[in-house]
């Protein structure tokens, strides 16, 4: 094909030429207007459609507050902790760069919670969103391992600690725990081995595949379409020009909705960063302003407040825990055999594989078990798209009790989050062990509970009140 290059008047202004040259050997324009300008999204957005713009802007926070501490940081034992309070006190600007970083990350993970919480609420992870939710969950755990491998760059008592106890627990799987959790560490204990290696998965390794990722939810976004808080598919009604009649286009109607909610967003990031950037010892805990010692341990380990949730499953998996969830697997299989539509084989190979559960929980510590639901806590949220069967997608036409059910699961992980971060008694940990239950009892049980009660009309168009 022949290269042609539109022809542009000669007195066009020099912005439209340069464009026009760009556009002619590259297609900017057609770019924006296919992911953003020229893109249709539903009317009736509401503000809890705000947080996956406000994800891209802290990722972008991030990626250019971590290249300037990148710049005077040294991942080196003797030197990691001094470079952060060379960085503090001596750098200019460097305790602003440094406290948009770290108030970045409980930021990031806020807003992600929230826009999964959105996801939750109007079922935008069902057909046919079922590869952005997949994508979307991929994103979380990276953004986990990403946070994670940049805890222990500090080099502080908790940074230090906490990555000596969560390190240690693949030492409790079978066979390759231990071999493991060496590689891990590059060492015996957690060393100048493990911070290069943990440096190198946080700056390089575990961004470029979060960059990707993003991409990948985005592309698959546009591809299908955006959800709304009816959960009807917009595309099944076109205009005469082939839009959606119920969409508008993102720009500038969506970037006006996104700018305002970035303004509230930065007044409330600012005033934390210059006013509150410990908030409390939450966000930045008071033992990670000591350098790491090997040789005495703090009174209390805990991980970052959005690890706590999942630590809390993984300390509610005490021994005497076992025997309840030894009961709770027989309930279950129970269940999907008298209640279940599956096929006879589907049915008799999950007692099997019950049973081989079962005989595990029996002979493997209860460390172990607390490390797979650690992780199944986090990895059962890619099943959501096939757990729900619900007739509808959006909760406002659900049974009203629907509601209560993930008021009740909210609170339960709220709660699971708060007790990580307390000291263990029996009681908290009783506590824990309800809590993980129901957590866990959301997700297995939504097959059923999804489906039952009076489920209201749902409109054929959506509903839309200009304001």
């Amino acid at each position: 094909m022949a290269f042609v290059e539109k022809t542009l008047p000669a007195d066009a202004p020099i912005a439209a030429k340069a464009l026009n040259w760009v556009d002619s050997r590259f297609p900017l324009t057609k770019l924006w207007n296919d992911q953003w300008g020229n893109y249709y999204a539903p009317k009736n957005f509401n503000f809890w459609y705000i947080f996956g713009s406000l994800a891209m802007l802290v990722l972008v926070i991030q990626i250019v507050t971590g290249i300037f501490l990148v710049m005077h940081y040294k991942p080196d034992a003797n030197l990691a902790f001094y470079s952060v309070e060379y960085i503090m006190r001596d750098v200019s600007w460097g305790w602003l760069v440094r406290y948009m970083h770290s108030t970045g990350a409980s930021a990031f993970f806020i807003i992600i919670y929230l826009h999964m919480t959105r996801a939750l609420m109007y079922g935008s992870y069902r057909k046919p969103r079922e590869l952005i939710w997949l994508f979307g969950v991929a994103i979380f755990l990276c953004l986990m391992g990403e946070a994670f491998f940049g805890y222990l760059l500090p080099w502080g008592q908790m940074s230090y600690w906490g990555a000596q106890v969560i390190v240690n627990l693949f030492g409790a799987i079978p066979l390759i725990g231990p071999d493991l959790s060496l590689w891990i560490r590059g060492d015996y204990v957690v060393s100048d081995a493990t911070l290069n290696r943990f440096f190198s998965f946080h700056v390089i390794a575990i961004p470029l595949v979060l960059l990707g990722l993003v991409m990948a939810h985005l592309i698959a976004l546009h591809e299908v379409g955006s959800n709304n808080p009816d959960g009807i598919e917009v595309k099944d009604n076109l205009g005469p020009d082939g839009h959606p009649l119920d969409s508008i286009p993102s720009h500038p109607y969506y970037s006006v909705h996104d700018i305002f909610g970035v303004s509230v967003f930065l007044t409330i990031f600012s005033a934390v960063v210059f006013f509150a950037p410990e908030m409390g010892g939450y966000f930045l805990e008071f033992n990670n302003f000591l350098p790491a010692d090997s040789l005495k341990t703090p009174p209390h380990i805990a991980p970052v407040w959005y690890f706590t949730p999942y630590y809390s499953v993984l300390r509610a998996t005490t021994s005497q825990f076992m025997y309840a969830l030894i009961a709770g697997v027989l309930g279950y299989v129970g269940l999907i055999y008298l209640k279940s539509q599956l096929a006879a084989k589907i049915k008799a190979a999950i007692a099997v594989v019950g049973l081989v559960a079962i005989a595990g929980m029996l002979v493997l510590d209860a460390k172990f078990w607390g490390v797979v639901l650690m992780g199944v806590s986090v990895m059962i949220l890619a099943a959501m798209p096939w757990l729900d069967k619900s007739e509808v997608k959006s909760i406002r036409y659900r049974p009203s009790w629907h509601k209560y059910v993930y008021i009740v699961f909210g609170l339960a992980f709220l709660t699971l989050g708060y007790l990580g971060i307390l000291p263990p008694t029996a009681g908290r940990t009783f506590v824990a062990q309800i809590c993980t239950f129901i957590y866990f009892g959301f997700f297995v049980l939504m097959p059923w509970w999804s489906k039952m009660g009076t489920f209201k009309p749902v409109p054929s168009r959506v509903t839309f009140h200009p304001h």
